[in-house]
């Protein structure tokens, strides 16, 4: 491999192979990345020998050139012959391995034609041709080596231990040794680590890794809750029903190992081509020794047809297109990934934090006497500084994010889950659920109904100095420009999407109003979600995107997994062949263009790759090439194949234009606004 050959391969894998690095940046999960991906004890061992492999070839090559120079020439064929040798070696294997599981693929061409060399004496061509095909292995161990990590994130959101009450106290226990009937502390921010029930007060839960549900839901004694449930308020107690193994929270780790098993592999692009071009090559090879009597001829045709070009080509323009999508914030963890995302014809959608921005917005406030809005504002997130509820946390960063100076609050006093009651500026507040102030202000709740208009709204309720003073509407809106998102799918040969959320179906027909869906798909649990996209898989290659821990098994289900790793689960992150480094959906659009066009180039440097092979193949039959020649003109085929390759670097011409069409037309249906005057 000459240095043009390699220059060419540093350029297209320097970004993709530190994108590799960023998905698993530490050794315990590049460990196990290897140990998953491959299958069998011989392919770890391959995989770590491959940079020897390559070491080896060339510097024996580099070894027979000093040897010439020092004046002892007859080493060298030696010397070539024992670079050969291990690759040789490792080849035949790999080979004997793949029959075995009734693969055929163009390393039988590599090994006839290195076997042949070194049979009949053509030693230097043996040693080039392993030096390209152990090349060759080791950049396409990039391309198309599966990111597969042990799902460490998933497992680390639920914790190792817990506190169980014994003796009158508190006592740290491992997950395994709870039992039902045990009550456990569980802590204002701790995870729930097994299903069970409250066992006395009100539990504020966020939901929304396991359900969907953005906005968070409250619990009482005796109602159950899900393991993987954020305890989003005060400290509760929960009596255990289940054991961990058997939990909600382990059930999903189980889908998402399932589904991942269970996903059919893709064959390599090369390999598809491999028992045509085999037959021929071997063909050929034969009618030239049979017809001349000259085996030199049928090895100049194997070494001509060494499939370099195919197992070069295909792994760089396939890295080249990963590596531009990494500068998109689109992180796609392989080659095959690559090639399936530019096929897609069905996309898939969850909804909380991947339409939707996953966390409640103020959408509006309405005001019910003689102060503004900002004033409304202003008085309710100065309350709600003394409160950790996730609405009042989200109430305060917006005031804080508009400018808003905010008081201190005094003598507040919390009731968990519903509201919050106290001083600002010395006038009496009262802050929470529209049903919590009625009774505090003791009026009749139906003064807040007009509130409960649309679905997906959560309302909370302001009084002042005992008088109903304003109304502020949460919801969970989509991202801006979702409408064209999905539009700009269709645009790439998407001819199907699904919402499919675990929302309620009023919350979902609420957002398919604004945006066109093909089908949309209701309160799914998390192996539903999994039915969902093997349902869909009749109509052609599926893409789910999601963000949640419930969306993992889906992922890890689909033909390609899309995931919202900048602030979605880790888990989804895992099972995700996709993952997206921006919080939006728009940099997905020019991915798809990058896999479509990074595909083409693929398949132009194959059809040239083979072409050319094809020529010098028939030049070798007839005795115009002869091995070592022919080991040359195969390198010059590389070089070719390779800059051709390379131009999947490159930005799409016009992409921009298009992309600022697709991306500029508005989302359907009304954006939201704040009301400043009151029904």
């Amino acid at each position: 491999m000459n240095i043009a050959t390699v220059a060419a391969v540093i350029l297209a894998f320097v970004p993709g192979v530190r994108g590799y690095l960023d998905l698993s940046c530490d050794e315990e999960g590049r460990q196990a990345a290897n140990g998953m991906a491959g299958g069998s004890p011989f392919g770890e061992l391959q995989r770590r020998l491959r940079p020897v492999l390559v070491a080896l070839p060339a510097a024996g090559l580099v070894a027979s050139f000093v040897m010439r120079l020092a004046g002892h020439p007859e080493w060298s064929p030696l010397i070539w012959t024992l670079a050969t040798i291990p690759v040789l070696a490792v080849l035949l294997i790999e080979i004997i391995t793949s029959l075995r599981r009734g693969d055929l693929g163009l390393d039988v061409v590599a090994a006839l034609s290195m076997t042949a060399a070194l049979v009949f004496g053509e030693q230097l061509a043996a040693a080039v041709v392993a030096l390209m095909y152990a090349g060759g292995q080791y950049l396409e161990s990039f391309a198309e080596g599966r990111a597969h990590r042990e799902m460490t994130a998933l497992l680390q959101r639920v914790p190792r231990t817990a506190l169980r009450y014994h003796d009158h106290g508190l006592e740290e226990v491992d997950l395994d040794a709870i039992r039902p009937s045990d009550r456990l502390l569980i802590r204002s921010g701790d995870v729930a680590p097994v299903d069970g029930t409250v066992s006395k007060g009100l539990a504020v839960l966020d939901e929304s890794a396991l359900t969907g549900e953005a906005l968070p839901v409250q619990r009482g004694a005796g109602e159950a809750v899900m393991s993987g449930s954020a305890n989003a308020g005060d400290a509760f107690d929960l009596v255990a029903t289940r054991p961990a193994a058997a939990s909600t929270y382990a059930g999903i780790v189980r889908l998402v190992e399932q589904a991942q098993r269970s996903k059919a592999p893709m064959a390599r692009l090369a390999d598809r081509f491999a028992i045509i071009f085999l037959l021929v090559t071997v063909a050929l090879a034969a009618a030239a020794w049979l017809f001349t009597g000259d085996p030199i001829r049928a090895v100049a045709v194997l070494v001509v047809a060494t499939p370099c070009p195919l197992i070069l080509a295909v792994p760089v323009a396939l890295v080249s297109g990963l590596s531009r999508a990494a500068r998109h914030g689109i992180l796609i963890k392989g080659g095959k990934e690559l090639e399936i995302m530019s096929q897609v014809r069905v996309v898939v959608v969850d909804k909380t934090g991947t339409l939707t921005d996953g966390r409640p917005q103020l959408v509006a406030t309405q005001t019910l006497d003689e102060l503004g809005a900002d004033d409304v504002l202003r008085v309710a997130a100065s309350l709600d500084q003394a409160s950790q509820h996730t609405i009042a946390r989200t109430l305060v960063a917006t005031a804080r994010a508009r400018g808003i100076m905010l008081s201190l609050p005094s003598e507040a006093a919390e009731t968990p889950g519903e509201g919050v009651a106290g001083l600002v500026d010395g006038r009496q507040l009262i802050v929470g659920g529209p049903g919590f102030v009625a009774r505090s202000l003791g009026i009749h709740k139906d003064r807040f109904a007009f509130v409960k208009q649309e679905p997906g709204l959560v309302a909370v309720a302001v009084a002042v100095d005992g008088r109903p003073t304003g109304v502020l509407v949460f919801a969970d809106d989509l991202r801006a420009g979702t409408g064209a998102f999905l539009e700009g799918l269709r645009s790439f040969g998407v001819e199907r999407i699904v919402l499919a959320t675990g929302d309620r179906h009023e919350v979902a027909d609420a957002v398919s109003k604004s945006v066109r869906f093909d089908a949309v798909r209701a309160e799914l649990t998390p192996d539903q979600k999994v039915m969902t996209v093997l349902a869909e898989r009749k109509r052609g290659p599926v893409m789910m995107i999601g963000d949640g821990v419930n969306d993992a098994p889906a992922l890890a289900a689909a033909d390609i997994g899309v995931a919202m790793g900048a602030r979605g689960a880790p888990a989804s992150a895992e099972a995700a062949d996709v993952v997206m480094l921006v919080d939006r959906l728009d940099p997905l659009l020019p991915g798809l263009r990058i896999a479509r066009r990074s595909r083409r180039i693929a398949f132009e440097s194959v059809y040239a790759g083979i072409g050319l092979s094809a020529l010098g193949m028939v030049a070798a039959s007839f005795g115009a090439i002869t091995p070592v020649q022919g080991a040359l003109i195969q390198e010059g085929i590389d070089v070719a194949v390779i800059l051709n390759a390379l131009r999947a670097l490159q930005e799409p011409a016009g992409w921009h234009q298009t992309g600022a069409r697709i991306l500029g037309r508005r989302t359907p249906g009304p954006a939201p606004s704040e009301e400043e005057n009151p029904p």
